[in-house]
């Protein structure tokens, strides 16, 4: 049996992507492990990665990628936290509380993501609109980029955007403009305040925002727990 069909094998009976079986490279700089991560924020604050619940602790998280809810539909996260750099923990910050101020709320469902985790998406779905090539890496694997949208406080549900997250369609597409108003005027929201508070959109997906990488941010490949 071939590598291929052995992986989809597994996932077809158990639901989760054994991360270790996918292999891929960059020439970007990685960081695999404990040490590498301590030299690599050595003398510099802004580098840290930050538990997102502990900055933010009304912060509303539902993470997809831990359950078989997503593009996957298989459980590609194994004891998640939502983490952040630094800087763009701390505009996440300011950006939740603007919104609650106006009986909104961030609702994140993805920020760090694990580069082999990366490798295992672009197998899946090696669609460079929607899936971060591994020859690059991506805003997630640097601790710099988060997927959301926002929640109604006072209806406890979230503000429809016109398709759900990691729908891989032009109707996600910020540019898409054949919603009702009230779609139109939540994608605005959402966008207007993000960018406010220095994050940029990605122009294929609503639900999608990163930090302009100022600090050289490097790849990170070490599970949740390693960053504890």
């Amino acid at each position: 049996m071939t590598k291929p069909l052995f992986l989809l094998c597994i996932i077809l009976v158990s639901g989760y992507i054994p991360i270790h079986a996918q292999e891929c490279t960059t020439n970007h700089r990685v960081v695999h492990n404990k040490t590498e991560w301590a030299t690599s924020i050595h003398g510099r604050s802004s580098k840290q990665m930050i538990a997102l619940k502990e900055l933010i602790p009304a912060l509303i998280v539902n993470l997809p990628y831990a359950t078989t809810h997503n593009f996957t539909h298989t459980v590609l996260y194994k004891h998640p936290v939502a983490y952040l750099r630094l800087k763009p923990a701390l505009a996440l910050r300011q950006i939740d509380s603007a919104l609650r101020k106006q009986g909104f709320a961030l609702m994140l469902y993805d920020a760090f993501r694990p580069y082999k985790v990366t490798c295992l998406m672009w197998q899946l779905t090696p669609n460079k609109r929607y899936v971060a090539d591994p020859a690059r890496g991506s805003g997630h694997n640097r601790g710099i980029a988060v997927d959301l949208n926002i929640v109604n406080l006072k209806t406890g549900k979230e503000l429809n955007m016109g398709t759900p997250f990691d729908s891989f369609s032009s109707k996600s597409h910020h540019s898409c403009t054949t919603f009702s108003d009230e779609i139109l005027t939540n994608r605005q929201l959402l966008k207007t305040t993000m960018e406010r508070y220095g994050f940029r959109a990605m122009d294929a997906e609503w639900w999608h925002y990163f930090w302009v990488n100022d600090e050289g941010y490097e790849i990170i490949d070490m599970d949740f727990d390693s960053l504890k």
